[in-house]
């Protein structure tokens, strides 16, 4: 008698699942590549929990993953996917068609979702109906490969034959095959070409992205106009050259980026306009063309993260060339009771600024360049607005479309709608950076030296505390003003041992950093930064 049909087993359905939908997610995002760049299911997807997770999530990634937050992310979500796809194969190897239907099911929420963003085109929902339906067809055929079966070698006696003894027949031909076993060989290559191919177009599609694109050439080729006012020099004495010490003019390459898009926003300058409206007595639309023929100026900033800890890297310095945002508001005239202006992005996010902060003297502009060179794509390309003063979820918005002038009472926006306070100013703030945490040292004389902040409201004076004792008045190098952060620096007679260094500043209007230690929610962190380091 032959062998019982045995079980597929587990690991077999799994791996046929994984492989089929590795094949359909790079299909997609190579159709994503190819007609819809801004719909990679990757991205949509991922987009989607960007907007869904709550404060907390999106607190603890950006503690634990820094500007490498989007990067964890998109590895979390291909974890995820690999998972629900090993369990789509075995569902389908036991009750089918439902693991086909699971995948048809990430696929259609996919396309849904890439319908419902806010840079959403007419070929959005492709990519991710491609990834489903390729992804369900390949795994029907793969589970089938898992389930047919192969030949298996039948028991001597089902060879012989009928009436004829085993030992009557030494001669005889071999035994004859019949079904018992999995086709295994057929699965292995298939799966394989599978993920082969999948990994392959996954990789195509995003070179297509981040290489063939029209707005990459664009940006990579345009020639930033002259600048009618320029920013002072950055004096010598600003910076002191110390090596650890985070420069006073952070390179673009350098500056933090922390957004909630997975993919940065493509923008012809050719197509891009701005609308102010709302609470104003003249709509306003400024095309680029009118914004680079106005007398564009240049000014230093220091922006910051409100998620940047006590301590923290989020923060960065650069020259601006832009345009002042007070000068555009004047044009649209806004209403007597108007007192604040949502700014929106073309990915659909939102800021609310204090109306007052943009139409006061500072240096809050529309800037379209970056340290000397186009702004890139990824702090963005090709107007974003820069706001000395507050934190950058309810100013900095890149990539912005719209300036909505409306009523704090009227309209929340992207980021107080999760439970950040509404004006978001900069808190005072001071940075170690020289020696680093842990780190050991040789006794004797070791410089101490950091940065220090409160833009536009500017410090006036650092201290460090060795240990216990008393606070001691650190060197300011010169600021550029009163926008941008300082460095400061302390000569320290060190002695053997393990000591605790802390900093803390003074601004200009006298107050002194506090030494309370708050969280970054709901209105950025308090407290002195402080490291602990070896003296050998």
């Amino acid at each position: 008698m032959t062998d019982a049909p045995r079980s597929p087993g587990v690991v077999a359905p799994a791996a046929a699942g994984v492989a089929a939908v590795a094949l359909g997610a790079g299909l997609g995002e190579l159709v994503s590549g190819i007609f819809a760049p801004a719909a990679s299911p990757f991205a949509v997807i991922g987009g989607a929990l960007i907007d869904a997770a709550p404060s907390w999530a999106k607190d603890a990634a950006i503690a634990l993953f820094g500007t490498a937050d989007k990067v964890a992310l998109l590895v979390g979500i291909g974890i995820v996917l690999l998972i629900v796809a090993g369990v789509a194969g075995w569902l389908e190897a036991r009750k089918a068609p439902w693991g086909r239907v699971i995948v048809l099911a990430l696929g259609a929420v996919g396309a849904v979702v890439a319908m419902t963003r806010a840079e959403a085109s007419t070929l959005s929902w492709l990519p991710s109906v491609v990834a489903g339906v390729t992804g369900a067809a390949a795994l029907m055929w793969l589970v089938r490969l898992v389930l047919r079966r192969g030949p298996a070698r039948a028991t001597p006696q089902e060879s012989a034959a009928p009436g004829v003894a085993e030992s009557d027949t030494p001669d005889a031909a071999p035994p004859v095959l019949s079904s018992a076993r999995p086709d295994r060989r057929s699965f292995l290559i298939w799966s394989g070409v599978a993920t082969g191919v999948g990994v392959a177009a996954a990789f195509a599609g995003s070179a297509l992205r981040a290489g063939s694109r029209s707005v990459t050439v664009i940006r990579d080729v345009l020639t930033l106009p002259r600048a009618t006012g320029t920013a002072p020099a950055v004096p010598a004495s600003a910076d002191f050259g110390i090596d650890g010490l985070a420069p006073v003019i952070t390179p673009n390459a350098d500056f933090y980026r922390i957004d909630t898009a997975l993919i940065a926003p493509q923008i012809d300058p050719a197509d891009w306009s701005l609308r102010i409206h709302g609470d104003v007595e003249q709509e306003v639309t400024l095309t680029w063309d009118e914004l680079v023929a106005l007398p564009l100026g240049e000014s230093v900033t220091t922006l910051a993260c409100v998620s940047n800890p006590v301590g923290g890297d989020l923060i960065g310095t650069a020259v601006w060339l832009g345009y002042p945002i007070r000068e555009l508001l004047a044009r649209a005239k806004p209403t007597a009771d108007a007192d604040m202006v949502l700014s929106r992005s073309i990915d659909g996010f939102t800021a609310s600024t204090p109306l007052d902060v943009l139409t006061d003297e500072r240096d809050a502009v529309l800037a379209i360049g970056m340290n000397g060179q186009p702004l890139p794509i990824e702090h963005g390309f090709p107007v974003r607005m820069v706001v000395p003063g507050l934190y950058g979820y309810v100013s900095a918005t890149k990539w912005v479309t719209e300036l909505e002038v409306t009523r704090f009472d009227k309209a929340t926006a992207y980021w107080t709608d999760r439970g950040w306070s509404e004006e978001g100013p900069v808190k005072l703030q001071s940075r170690i950076d020289v020696p680093r945490g842990r780190q050991s040292v040789p006794a004797g004389e070791t410089v101490i030296a950091g940065v220090a902040w409160q833009q536009h409201v500017g410090v006036s004076g650092v201290e460090v505390q060795i240990d216990e004792g008393a606070w001691q008045q650190a060197e300011l190098a010169t600021p550029i003003s009163d926008d941008t952060w300082v460095q400061w620096r302390f000569v320290w007679d060190a002695v053997p041992g393990d000591h605790t260094v802390r900093s803390r500043a003074t601004s200009r209007t006298g107050e002194v950093q506090t030494d309370v230690q708050r969280a970054v929610v709901p209105s950025g962190a308090t407290g002195h930064h402080e490291i602990t380091i070896s003296v050998s």
